[in-house]
Order: C-alpha cells, then sequence, then structure tokens
C-alpha cells in the first residue's frame, strides 16, 4: 500500500517542455508491480502544455513542484534530490518509459545489497513516436568494472537509476556541469561506494531530435573531457590536452562513424600501456577489471581498424601485452554476470 508521506521510493522526473512524451512516462511509473512510491515532478519552467499534462492526472501520489524560473538540468535535479521523501529515489527522465516491474526489481536489489549506493539497468531504445527498436544499450554489471569504464565513458545510464536517497542529498548534482552532471556524479559516489547495472533492460529510453545530448554535443564533449582529466590525475598519468580527444574515440568508434589507421593504433597502444603502468604503482582501480576494461579498448580498436588495415591487424592487436586479457573480456561482455 502506498504511504503518500513516507514512500518507500521517490521516482523524480525532471521536465522541460515535453508536452508530447511526459504523460507515457507517468503513466509507466503508475503502472508499476510496485506501488508504495511517490512521483516528483520538478518543472523547470515549461512554455508548453506540460505542466497541464501533468495535472491532468488525479493520483495523489503525483507531487508537482514548478521552478519559478528555469534554472537548468543541475539546479532542477538538485531540488528533486532535495525535495524526495522516499528511503530510495529512483531517476527517469521525461521522454522515457519504464518497464513495469522496474521498481520492485531495483528495490529488492538495494535492500538485498546495503553495501551498493545505486543501482542502474540496460536500456533498450525507441524512436520517437514510441516504436520500440532493435537496439539495446548495454553497461558493465559488477562495481570494479564500472569504476573502470567510468576512465573512457559513462557506464551508466542515468534514466535507470535507483539510489539512496540520503546518499544522493549528501553528494548532489554539481553546479559547474549543465552538461554530464550525472557522469561527474557517478564517477564521484564509485570512489567510495558500490555502484551496479542489474544485466536486463528496466527503461525504454526515446531517441528524438530534441534531446539535450544531440543539440549541445561540443559541450558534452568539452565536460566529459574535464571527468577524464581529473581521474587520469588521479591515476597518476601524465597527459596532454591532445590526447583527450582520442581516448573518447576509444569509446565511441562506431558512433562516430570511425575506423583507425596505423598511426591511431600507434596511439592507442602506447596510451593503454601507459594508463596499464600507472595503475600498477597506484592502485587505483581493481585488478583484473582495470587490465580487462583496458584489453577491451585495444580489441575494439583493432577490430574495427580491419577494414583498413587488413591483416596487419593480427600483428598490431597480438604485439602488445594489452591482448593477454582479450578472450576473458570477450566473455565477460558475451556473458555478463549478475551481480551478487
Amino acid at each position: 500500500m502506498a504511504d503518500s508521506k513516507n514512500p518507500k521510493v521517490t521516482v523524480f522526473i525532471p521536465v522541460y517542455n515535453r508536452e508530447h512524451y511526459i504523460g507515457e512516462a507517468i503513466e509507466s511509473i503508475l503502472g508499476q508491480t510496485f506501488s508504495n512510491f511517490e512521483i516528483l515532478l520538478v518543472d523547470d519552467g515549461s512554455t508548453d502544455s506540460s505542466v497541464d499534462t501533468i495535472r491532468s492526472f488525479a493520483d495523489p501520489r503525483i507531487r508537482l513542484v514548478c521552478n519559478e524560473e528555469n534554472l537548468g538540468i543541475p539546479k532542477t535535479r538538485n531540488r528533486g534530490v532535495e525535495l524526495a521523501r522516499g528511503q530510495y529515489m529512483a531517476m527517469l527522465d521525461s521522454d522515457d518509459r519504464a518497464y513495469p516491474h522496474r521498481l520492485e526489481k531495483q528495490i529488492a536489489f538495494l535492500d538485498s545489497h546495503p553495501e551498493y549506493a545505486q543501482v542502474g539497468s540496460w536500456c533498450r531504445m525507441m524512436d520517437a513516436q514510441g516504436n520500440i527498436l532493435n537496439k539495446v544499450k548495454r553497461q558493465p554489471t559488477g562495481s570494479e568494472d564500472i569504476h573502470a569504464q567510468f576512465l573512457f565513458r559513462c557506464a551508466m545510464s542515468n534514466r535507470s537509476i535507483m539510489a539512496r536517497t540520503t546518499i544522493l542529498q549528501e553528494y548532489g548534482y554539481s553546479n559547474d556541469f549543465p552538461r554530464c552532471q550525472d557522469y561527474e556524479l557517478h564517477v564521484r559516489l564509485a570512489k567510495t561506494y558500490k555502484v551496479g547495472n542489474l544485466p536486463e533492460c528496466l527503461v525504454y529510453g526515446r531517441i528524438h531530435p530534441q534531446q539535450i545530448t544531440g543539440q549541445t554535443p561540443g559541450l558534452g564533449d568539452e565536460k566529459k573531457q574535464e571527468i577524464i582529466s581529473g581521474q587520469l590525475r588521479e591515476l597518476g598519468v601524465d597527459f596532454s590536452q591532445e590526447d583527450l580527444h582520442p581516448h573518447l574515440t576509444l569509446s565511441r568508434m562506431r558512433k562516430l562513424n570511425f575506423v583507425p589507421d596505423a598511426d591511431y593504433l600507434h596511439w592507442a597502444r602506447k596510451w593503454l600501456e601507459r594508463l596499464q603502468q600507472a595503475n600498477q604503482r597506484t592502485n587505483c582501480y581493481a585488478e583484473p577489471e582495470f587490465s580487462q576494461a583496458l584489453s577491451q579498448k585495444w580489441f575494439q580498436a583493432c577490430w574495427t581498424a580491419r577494414s583498413k588495415l587488413g591483416w596487419r591487424v593480427g600483428k598490431y592487436f597480438f604485439g602488445s601485452s594489452l591482448s593477454k586479457n582479450w578472450a576473458s573480456t570477450l566473455r565477460k561482455q558475451a556473458f555478463p554476470k549478475r551481480i551478487t
């Protein structure tokens, strides 16, 4: 039974001009198999009919808070964190949908794993009209694997996160990150707490032209480089600004339609070997998870380069110590383990 003043979980949905999608997001939560929740919606100065759509729902578990002016993403997220009443806080973007059993599964995990600060999941994508696509965004599951991947990319989908509210209230989102504020927060949390991803889809993520990620790619890259730079310094790696763009490319070759040439593979080998050597000195990341992450990047770079370099790719790949973990790394990707 739902307790409006002391819900088990707060589902937080920040809203800005999402009149076409916000109703579906709300309905996906109202249809959950777990019912003791509140839906906290913080509208950040919408100029369309988003607020009217929200107010058309009569369910007492829905709370609407309206910012007096447009505050931007991190401040709006922090307002939601501050106002949350639930023991746990589940994130959902205003243009996405949750699977019916999402809350039930993530609550069960956090209840039985008190050492975890938050847990996410995989995400199945849909188009602007809500048609389900044959595209699944898979993430690493184990805490050490996620921590290692954070050096290269955001290995948790914020739309799928459920976290302990008191921890979020302690850490908060950084107002210095109008983009990638979730990535920056995840990295800070992973330094102290365990984080995980359930190896199944619990959220539908919508792809459409109005997404903030697609509208501000330059700002996104700038903030990702800032987050990665901080981690590289903690790892004890000497680097230049010129290293950061090819470093980011290691995790998004397919997205960029990038095919490495011999020069890039030479850089990647030297760079990844430097990261491996640095971790041997500092023990910043758990092993063998960190070496497996490096092996994954090296394998992906060489595999992608095969259309341009042909048989020479094998010589590049096996010529580095980075190839040592490639078989176990591929098995882990193909058969991800459920976190226990």
